[in-house]
């Protein structure tokens, strides 16, 4: 051996390992949306995410999404081949490993001889990888497992769905979980049939279009135009059934990300965009100026923003426990929990009663949340009825604005239920309420 090996100051890097860093980004993905209680979204904006290509970018997050879409079985599954419980650290070790064995397309060795490279990484994990290599074979020669669909969701909230809807829908509810949904655009004004087929999509009931196109959106025909943007077809369906006219004064309470304040300006309405995170609403001031349209933006807390005006129209879409919305964000199903209900729908009695004084009398005021719990939808519309007697429900009628027929209540108000439970919308769970204040 010559001098230089001898040096006890030689360091000698490994290659990486092929794969690894995606993984690396994914577990932390996983943690913050559910361990954290962050949201993929936060996780999405910082290191390691942004420290990866664009191919291992799309996986992780593929992988982060499949093991939330799957969790459920993915659990059962491991605590078949457990003997006792490992360490929290190792388990989601494992949960990844087995998304991949499981329900990916990935070769059998990549994903063990990965998973195991990424259990060597951590003292915490380090004395498991034996385990890992032997669950994650045992998984593989296993194949997938079946189950019921109910299996996929969490089981206080498919027990909450059973009571609120009956155990056939909640079942249909519950079977979405593992299905990554199509993107929903709305458009700024409507489009030839030219630019449906550039984009791959069909035309929706509510006016929006559904494509199948994957990859970045900046790279889709008509986004530099500004002719169109994200939104899923049941989040649009609120402002569509505000119905404003041109030149009405609007606000729009609880506004980012900023698709409902989009739709309310391209009607033609004086919108005034109100929400207190600064950091959220960047999203609607780049929309904006993509989409040449144009709102007031007021960065304050509903409930105590000061400002002597009243309004035609109010659309409020209040924080929620966002559990209708699982079919692009799995993370809410973990990330919830059963006290954070009550605690919402608190909140957004005040947020509804700070609503209702901005509308002038005469005028109109749509409440909607993407939450399938009903204290945060039909039973909060009720209760703000009983309190402000100046109001009154605007029933909705069935086909207007797109709402089908069976998604409207006996009161009058829209429940819309995720995917293929609403067959003729498939979008997100959803809850609408419109009023209309008594003239004075």
């Amino acid at each position: 051996m010559d001098a230089e090996a001898k040096s006890p100051h030689l360091q000698i890097t490994p290659a990486p390992v092929e794969g690894l860093a995606a993984r690396v980004a994914a577990l932390d993905l996983l943690q913050a949306a559910v361990e954290r209680r962050g949201g993929l979204e936060a996780a999405l904006a910082r290191a390691p995410f942004t420290t990866l290509a664009m191919r291992d970018r799309a996986f992780a997050r593929a992988l982060a999404g499949m093991v939330l879409r799957r969790l459920g079985p993915i659990d059962a599954a491991l605590d078949a081949r457990l003997q006792k419980p490992p360490p929290e650290a190792a388990r989601w070790l494992l949960r990844l490993g087995a998304a991949q064995v499981l329900y990916m397309d990935v070769p059998v060795h990549a994903a063990v001889s990965v998973s195991v490279e990424q259990a060597s990484g951590a003292n915490a994990t380090r004395p498991y990888k034996g385990l890992v290599n032997a669950v994650l074979r045992g998984l593989a020669r296993d194949g997938s497992p079946a189950g019921e669909p109910e299996a996929l969701a969490p089981p206080w909230l498919l027990a909450r769905w059973r009571t609120a809807f009956g155990g056939a829908l909640a079942r249909d509810i519950a079977a979405v979980i593992a299905d990554e949904p199509p993107t929903d655009l709305t458009l700024k004004q409507d489009v030839g049939d030219a630019l449906v087929q550039a984009l791959q999509a069909e035309r929706l009931i509510t006016g929006g279009l559904r494509t199948s196109l994957k990859g970045e959106i900046f790279d889709w025909p008509g986004f530099a135009e500004g002719v169109w943007w994200v939104q899923d077809a049941a989040a649009a369906m609120p402002a569509r059934l505000l119905d404003v006219y041109p030149g009405w004064t609007v606000l729009d309470m609880c506004a980012a990300p900023g698709g409902k304040t989009l739709q309310l300006a391209a009607a033609g309405g004086r919108v005034t965009a109100l929400d207190r995170s600064a950091a959220r609403l960047k999203r609607l001031h780049e929309n904006l100026a993509r989409t040449h349209l144009s709102a007031e933006v007021v960065v304050a807390e509903a409930c105590a923003w000061v400002d002597p005006r009243s309004f035609d129209a109010v659309l409020l879409d209040a924080p929620c426990s966002a559990t209708g919305t699982f079919r692009r964000h799995p993370d809410v199903l973990w990330a919830a929990r059963p006290g954070d209900i009550a605690r919402l729908a608190a909140l957004q009695a005040r947020l509804l009663d700070a609503a209702a004084e901005r509308v002038r009398p005469g005028g109109r005021l749509v409440y909607c949340v993407c939450s399938l719990e009903p204290e945060e939808g039909e039973r909060q519309a009720q209760a703000f009825l009983q309190i402000r007697p100046d109001f009154e429900i605007a029933p909705v009628a069935a086909g207007e604005a797109g709402a089908p027929a069976r998604a409207i209540t006996p009161q009058g108000f829209v429940r819309l239920l995720p995917g293929p439970a609403e067959p003729e919308l498939g979008g997100d769970g959803f809850f609408v309420a419109r009023f209309v204040r008594r003239p004075a």
